[in-house]
């Protein structure tokens, strides 16, 4: 089944003109490869559509959104937005191409406040500060927070904000789904991510199967893994170490009482070991 593609370009158009602040025609050339004419079509009728929504600014050379938009398009549901970021292609598609019987999981979604991302996308852009609150198991009574965002970080199950943090004096990373509250926009920040040890250190994981498992066994795993020579060698951020043993379900403090239920094993635990938390 055909889907129109203009309805993916005006469906583009409301999500980055709602969650950055502003579209232009240079966003819709990268994102669909068309050509400036089409493109500045492309808005045009979309303000016909919904001639509330957009109010073009020429200093800025962009439409920005109105007080008054109401998405026509998207939901503000934050996950549209997070997983164009992390797929750009997925606007891209103009047919229906899952013909076979398929489900996945329905995990249960982490909530994240539009008007809070929003802020952190725009300080992510600009490279400012930004105040906002910020709740934890350690202390679930809101806390501000002066931080300074400069990435969003898929960790799996759920998303993170990778930023400087001017209470702890670091870098750390910070659940979306816990920021609350309105966030305030600062000056400029001298904190970037090619300062962050955590984030621009690559650090190597060395994972083998159990080595209790029998020869056929750890056959098994190395076909499911493509390992080589009986390894799997992944290398992510520093930062990410963690997060990468949890979703390999790879348990470092002790070894599961029965093989089959460890599986992997971690070679290569003290070169990592300063990364894990």
């Amino acid at each position: 089944m055909d889907v129109n593609p203009t309805v993916h370009r005006y469906r583009f158009i409301e999500l980055i003109a709602y969650w950055e602040g502003r579209i232009n025609t240079r966003n819709l050339i990268q994102q669909f490869g068309l050509s400036r004419p089409q493109c500045s079509a492309d808005l045009t009728a979309y303000n016909q559509i919904a001639p509330a929504n957009l109010v073009y600014d020429a200093s800025q050379k962009a439409y920005l959104p109105t007080p008054e938009f109401r998405p026509v398009y998207i939901t503000d549901d934050v996950n549209e937005y997070l997983d164009w970021l992390q797929n750009p292609a997925c606007l891209n598609n103009t047919a229906a191409t899952n013909t076979l019987p398929n489900i996945a999981l329905s995990l249960p979604a982490r909530r994240v406040s539009p008007t809070i991302m929003r802020g952190l996308i725009t300080a992510i852009r600009k490279g400012l500060r930004v105040e906002v609150d910020y709740v934890s198991l350690s202390n679930p009574n809101r806390e501000g927070r002066v931080i300074a965002p400069h990435t969003f970080v898929n960790a799996g199950s759920r998303w993170h904000l990778r930023a400087w943090c001017e209470k702890s004096k670091q870098y750390r990373d910070f659940v979306l789904s816990r920021f609350c509250g309105e966030p305030e926009l600062l000056d400029q920040t001298t904190h970037r991510a090619e300062a962050d040890e955590g984030w621009t250190t690559d650090v190597t994981l060395i994972l083998q199967p159990d080595p209790r498992l029998s020869a056929a066994q750890r056959e098994v795993l190395e076909n499911d893994y493509q390992m080589l020579n009986g390894q799997l060698h992944i290398t992510t951020k520093g930062c990410l170490v963690q997060y990468l043993i949890q979703e390999m379900q790879v348990n470092i403090k002790m070894l599961d009482g029965t093989p089959e239920a460890q599986q992997l094993v971690c070679v290569n635990l003290a070169d990592i070991k300063q990364w894990l938390f």
